[in-house]
């Protein structure tokens, strides 16, 4: 895992397949975390329709991304940043793409796509799954970002 920076990039993109699950709860994480500190945004390869589960499982930990619009990082009306952090292949090649005559540092995250193991039998495994995502997050951000007074999962 990376070490922390000594400074905060000024915008952040988190970029996975369809920005329902893994970008989105890493974006509501961080903005949790930092605040108005910096600019964060989440997209995906394309955009899928909104998760249900991920909304829970940010909720138990009092994060509410009930608001959260689902769009692919070719929709972005600006799509400059300091930062992309891919959490899935797909979404780590189109940031290589994308950034290929900018200047942005890309960081690859590989992290477990919930809906492999979600079971539509079993609501409490398939919460079970979103919180392994959601904690894997939480804590690889609070590693890689020099925020002060980080509250825990």
């Amino acid at each position: 895992m990376p070490e922390p920076v000594a400074e905060l990039p000024g915008s952040v993109l988190f970029a996975c397949s369809l920005n329902v699950i893994r970008s989105p709860i890493a974006a509501g994480i961080l903005e949790h975390l930092a605040g108005n500190r910096l600019r964060i945004s989440s997209a995906g390869v394309r955009a899928g329709p909104p998760d249900k589960f991920a909304a829970e499982v940010m909720q138990e930990i009092g994060i509410d991304i009930t608001k959260h619009k689902p769009r692919a990082i070719a929709d972005l009306e600006d799509a400059s940043f300091d930062l992309i952090i891919s959490l899935s292949p797909e979404a780590h090649h189109q940031a290589l793409e994308l950034t290929r005559t900018m200047a942005v540092d890309v960081e690859y995250w590989p992290t477990f796509d919930a809906t492999a193991s979600a079971d539509s039998h079993d609501h409490e495994k398939t919460l079970e799954a979103y919180r392994l995502v959601r904690d894997q997050l939480f804590r690889r951000i609070k590693q890689r970002f020099p925020l002060s007074t980080l509250p825990s999962v």
